[in-house]
């Protein structure tokens, strides 16, 4: 998904966030819901959450890319996601922020309320809107669970309860993530967050904070 225009000179002042594919329907949603007619989205790949040493190098592409084509208003949407640093470094080098805090697991919860549950959650497996939507092409193919379900122990053994962090109320989605867990052999646990952070923090970084 991609919305990086060519900008005229006087179209400078536009917000462009360069946001993990994760995300991008809940980036849509907010800018929806807050009227955030200036901001642009544009996405790395999903699949990134998979391979977060990718991460940092394609972020700095993207800027660069960005401010070639007249962004002046950069906003990262990733929290680190597991790139250890690197990813804030590359915020550095271009003068950008990110999202605030290790993962998106986190600032959908809110960071205050993540806090909280950080140390009892160390044994959970998350589960977003968007995993629910994708639980097959992001872990039963690529793990070949659909094929050799006796690898879920090796999998997800270590692992005692599947959290679905909820952004909106979705029956469907509900349905796939306790089908999850069953599967998975896990406690279940929903938790209804809304965008959380996510919401605070694009107004912040759009101008209506």
């Amino acid at each position: 998904m991609s919305a990086i225009r060519k900008l005229q000179p006087d179209q400078g002042d536009r917000l462009l966030v360069i946001a993990c594919g994760m995300i991008a329907r809940e980036v849509l949603a907010v800018k929806e819901q807050l009227g955030l007619d200036h901001l642009d989205l544009t996405c790395l790949p999903a699949e990134f959450h998979f391979y977060p040493d990718r991460i940092a190098p394609a972020m700095d592409k993207a800027i660069e890319k960005a401010k070639a084509d007249g962004y002046r208003n950069i906003f990262v949407g990733y929290a680190d996601c597991g790139t250890g640093g690197l990813l804030d470094r590359v915020c550095e080098k271009h003068g950008v922020e990110r999202m605030a805090g290790p993962h998106c697991f986190a600032f959908y919860q809110g960071m205050d309320a993540y806090a909280k549950v950080a140390d009892d959650d160390m044994m959970s497996f998350y589960m977003t809107d968007f995993l629910c939507r994708q639980f097959d092409a992001f872990f039963m193919k690529p793990l070949g669970l659909d094929r050799h379900p006796e690898l879920i122990k090796d999998y997800f053994g270590n692992y005692q309860k599947l959290v679905y962090i909820a952004q909106t109320d979705d029956p469907e989605l509900d349905k796939v993530a306790e089908k999850a867990a069953k599967m998975l052999g896990l406690a279940y646990e929903r938790r209804s967050t809304g965008y959380g952070d996510l919401t605070t923090e694009l107004a912040s970084a759009a101008g209506h904070g």
